[in-house]
């Protein structure tokens, strides 16, 4: 049985909009959107631009991640993974691309550099108390299980 997707309306704007590359993909690609290569050095960073502009509905938020094939066959990641969009923001989307690996990797223009995948957020309403409810577990943290 095959549930029906939804779909959101993102308004755009720039030179590259973005693609989803199957017909269940859950991010579309980011391109770049440069004048000339850029070649991103071992163990570097450095701030790609997208060339686009979204406006995205109340309620939801965009977030850049890598792309799979760069980080198995390059070494290539997305330094601030998942870098998250608000809907209040109207700048252009630029990804900060990470090399971790001892080659350098050239980046042309309209190259597939990251993902971008929509969702939903919830605002929280904190409130203060004392003390917070019991758990098994309580302040274990990174490996408290041991494995």
């Amino acid at each position: 049985m095959t549930q029906k997707r939804t779909v959101l309306e993102v308004k755009i704007t720039g030179v590259f909009v973005p693609k989803y590359q199957s017909g269940q993909a859950a991010g579309c690609d980011l391109h770049a959107a440069i004048k000339g290569d850029v070649v991103l050095e071992p163990h570097d960073f450095c701030l790609i631009p997208t060339g686009i502009r979204v406006e995205i509905p109340d309620g939801y938020e965009a977030q850049v991640r890598p792309r799979s094939g760069l980080a198995k066959d390059h070494g290539i990641g997305v330094l601030n993974s998942p870098g998250t969009i608000d809907a209040d923001y109207r700048g252009e989307i630029k990804v900060i691309l990470f090399n971790c690996s001892d080659k350098p990797f050239k980046i042309r223009r309209n190259d597939r550099i990251a993902q971008l995948v929509f969702s939903q957020v919830a605002r929280a309403r904190f409130v203060k108390v004392k003390r917070l409810g019991r758990t098994g577990r309580q302040s274990g943290g990174l490996g408290h299980t041991g494995k």
